[in-house]
């Protein structure tokens, strides 16, 4: 009897923990969904919100698909993977929100403030306490470029968020065996898995981790995992196979990153030193040196217990797999201070961030001070941001100077040429900013993504070729379609050319209108 009792009163006592720290993890998310639109405005207020093309594409990649001469699924295009520009589809279709970017800045800032809470509770979990929770939510999402990534159109917040649910449910499924931790690992993993490929990587050692951890349940419990976890790339081979032809059409067609590279050398391809050389220098950068090394330090510190040893292992993976791709997959990373002295890919770098907030939790067990220490620390580099931009913002500012230059000549120019209604023959690509900022939708717009009708006008122009103004990039589809149409029309005249150094020329071109016809003479 009284063993009994003593369960019943150990009951309450392990459901009142629960609660409040599903309460603590609530709060921590209401906390930096605060800090989030804090940063949103922030950075739209600067204009920085689409200064990396990419954000601009996978805004616009949203757009079309609600919004195109062919809307649907199939706009959602290759190479990229679906889940970033799915999210985006309950705003981008409001103009505003699409004019301004906010369509993709809100669900980033959700996924990134959903990333933090994920990982305060993990860290809560394995380490016993809050402090270290909050520590770790603190140095991941008050990182800069962190908080920048997570206030545009990127697929960075949507990666971070799968990945630390998958870390957290793992986590308990080790502890707990439940069902119910098994399903939410699969759902997190085919979250990421239509994300980033990076997740793709990290799936196998999370079914390890399941098949290992599960006791009298492991085989069941890794095949609930994998059928829901694998859907996810084997959905986007069907995809590539049912629009393109080819289940791997985003690994090597022509818009993927090992095309784009080609055989291109640069340094650590086929190196692992100056691989892991390049990325760790893209790191300091990106976390600054004393997080890299708090999270080194306590990274190894947490390993004494056990239960850390998974999550550890989980943010250290990230960052291999990275510098496998400057090795072996045609994905250079190239930092200011180093050969080839350029900007590329740094944000890559961000991977360090999740190490380095985990490190800092496992020293922040050691007390109070040891947590002040260690956020001092951490954030000592970026004390000078009010003079100098994040690194991730300012590869962003760099590599998009030219082409928000003739973006902005190029809008001038059709604003005060077009007017409501008129349509365009143009490209989907850097293109397609201007359309944006003019507020013109996308189904005013004739691209290559928009077959048969593209098909048509580029085979018989003089038939199917209707569109009041033509935008086309030096070199592309459409410059050349246009030249074509001299010989059986319709005609079109250039309006201007857009030339800025450094950047492909613009060339804007109106149809001809049709002459008034002669008036019959009067034969009464």
């Amino acid at each position: 009897m009284a063993g009994s009792k003593n369960s019943k009163r150990s009951r309450p006592s392990k459901f009142k923990a629960s609660v409040g720290g599903a309460g603590q993890v609530l709060a921590c998310f209401a906390v930096c969904c605060a800090v989030m639109v804090v940063a949103v405005y922030y950075f739209q207020a600067t204009g920085a919100t689409l200064y990396s093309g990419d954000a601009e594409a996978h805004l616009n990649i949203a757009r079309r698909v609600v919004d195109s001469r062919t809307p649907g699924w199939a706009q959602l295009g290759t190479t990229w993977l679906p889940l970033p520009h799915l999210l985006m589809l309950p705003f981008v279709r409001y103009d505003s929100l699409w004019m301004t970017g906010l369509a993709g800045a809100i669900p980033s800032a959700i996924l990134m403030s959903l990333a933090a809470a994920f990982l305060f509770a993990t860290v809560r979990r394995v380490l016993d306490g809050t402090l270290p929770a909050m520590v770790a939510s603190a140095v991941f999402l008050l990182n800069p470029n962190i908080l920048y990534l997570g206030s545009i159109p990127m697929t960075e917040a949507s990666s971070f968020a799968s990945m630390m649910a998958l870390l957290y449910c793992t986590t308990v499924f080790g502890e707990t065996q439940s069902w119910i931790s098994v399903v939410g690992a699969g759902l997190a993993a085919f979250a990421g898995s239509w994300s980033r490929y990076e997740t793709w990587f990290l799936l196998p050692f999370a079914g390890m981790y399941i098949l290992v951890m599960g006791r009298e349940r492991r085989w069941a419990a890794a095949a609930i995992f994998t059928a829901i976890a694998g859907a996810g790339p084997v959905s986007w081979f069907v995809h590539n196979w049912w629009y393109f032809g080819d289940p791997l059409y985003f690994y090597r067609g022509p818009w993927s990153a090992k095309a784009i590279q080609g055989a291109h050398p640069y340094p650590g391809r086929g190196d692992w030193r100056l691989a892991a050389l390049y990325f760790y220098e893209a790191g300091k950068l990106v976390a600054g040196l004393p997080a890299l090394l708090i999270g080194a330090v306590g990274a190894a510190v947490a390993c004494s217990s056990r239960r850390a040893v998974w999550p550890v292992a989980m943010v250290v993976l990230q960052p291999a797999f990275y510098v496998w791709s400057i090795h072996s997959s045609g994905t250079p990373v190239f930092v200011p201070h180093l050969e080839p002295h350029g900007w590329y890919n740094i944000r890559y770098a961000t991977a360090f961030v999740p190490l380095a907030a985990v490190g800092a939790a496992a020293v922040s067990r050691f007390g109070r001070l040891a947590a002040a220490a260690v956020l001092v620390t951490v954030f000592a580099p970026f004390a000078w941001y009010w003079r100098k931009p994040p690194i991730v913002l300012e590869e962003a500012a760099h590599n998009s100077e030219g082409r928000r230059e003739w973006t902005a000549k190029a809008v001038a120019v059709l604003r005060a040429q077009s007017g409501p209604g008129d349509t365009f023959f143009t490209s989907f690509n850097d293109l397609t900013a201007i359309y944006r900022t003019l507020g013109v939708p996308l189904r005013n717009t004739l691209t290559g993504d928009n077959n048969p009708q593209f098909f048509m006008a580029q085979n018989r122009p003089e038939m199917f070729l209707w569109e009041e103004f033509a935008v086309a990039m030096g070199g592309d589809t459409v410059q050349g379609i246009v030249e074509n149409t001299y010989l059986k029309g319709p005609k079109y005249d250039l309006v201007q050319r857009i030339t800025v150094k450094g950047q492909p020329s613009i060339e804007i071109f109106r149809r001809q209108r049709f002459p008034n016809p002669t008036p019959l003479p009067d034969t009464q």
